[in-house]
């Protein structure tokens, strides 16, 4: 397939590279980059022509670029952003040029392309659109060895919110527990063991059957313990682990609790 990148940052950096591994060719990029990609298209100049234009820019840009490229993209098949958010039908504008539209959302962090394309081979990735889209996005996908599920603009809310809790709470809770560590002069990757099964607990047999520890058993007194006990390493750490201890409470049933914490 020939790829065109609109936007060559994290993601459309990591999208491009592993294109290229996978034997597709990068056509063209449009957006600045301090790696070359591609043959670089300048603003208001004609797309060469590809099979699909994959837009990789921030969710709050795409309807801009959208305007930008509209009587640019003559020549390509389709045309996809990548936002696990934003409406496929933001690419209307193009879809009433003949364009094919979609969108194509790895479920996968990427923070930066050498990583990011390393990362891709084995995640999920959302698709949908037209017809001609969905094909051809859905050949892109297993060609990067992705496993492609219909990804419905109904729906984009709250799969991107679920898939932002996946990632960024995991990372907070983390971080949150780094700074403990951190507090009591251990080596924060002695969690990592612990991590790690508590993770495939979640994914084997549900999250509330992984929950363990005061919280979860209803043990106040611990649980008082462990917020003063945060509290005395910063004013911030103890907001965050008592923000952290409540959302658990709720998960845990044991809600009523929370007033005893005091």
């Amino acid at each position: 397939m020939r790829l065109i990148i609109v936007g060559p940052g994290r993601a459309g950096g990591s999208l491009a590279l592993a294109s290229a591994r996978a034997g597709h060719e990068i056509a063209a990029v449009l957006g600045d980059s301090d790696r070359h990609y591609g043959t670089a298209i300048q603003p208001g100049e004609e797309f060469p022509e590809a099979d699909v234009a994959l837009v990789c820019v921030r969710d709050d840009q795409i309807e801009e670029v959208v305007e930008e490229i509209r009587d640019l993209v003559s020549s390509v098949t389709v045309v996809a952003h990548v936002s696990g958010f934003v409406p496929i039908t933001v690419l209307n504008p193009l879809a009433s040029t003949g364009v094919s539209v979609g969108g194509f959302h790895p479920l996968q962090t990427l923070p930066d392309p050498e990583r990011g394309a390393s990362s891709l081979a084995g995640s999920h990735v959302g698709i949908d659109g037209d017809l001609l889209a969905v094909d051809a996005l859905t050949h892109l996908a297993l060609a990067l060895e992705m496993s492609p599920f219909r990804l419905s603009d109904e729906v984009r809310p709250l799969y991107h919110a679920a898939a932002a809790a996946a990632s960024n709470f995991v990372v907070t809770a983390l971080a949150t527990a780094a700074d403990l560590f951190d507090a009591a002069a251990i080596d924060p990757k002695v969690s990592r063991p612990l991590v790690d099964r508590v993770v495939s607990n979640v994914f084997d047999s549900g999250a509330r059957k992984s929950l363990t520890g005061p919280i979860a058993r209803g043990d106040t007194e611990t649980v008082v313990g462990h917020l003063v006990a945060a509290h005395q390493v910063s004013h911030a750490v103890g907001r965050q682990y008592r923000l952290l201890a409540e959302a658990t409470a709720i998960i845990a049933d044991q809600e009523d609790e929370v007033g005893k914490w005091r």
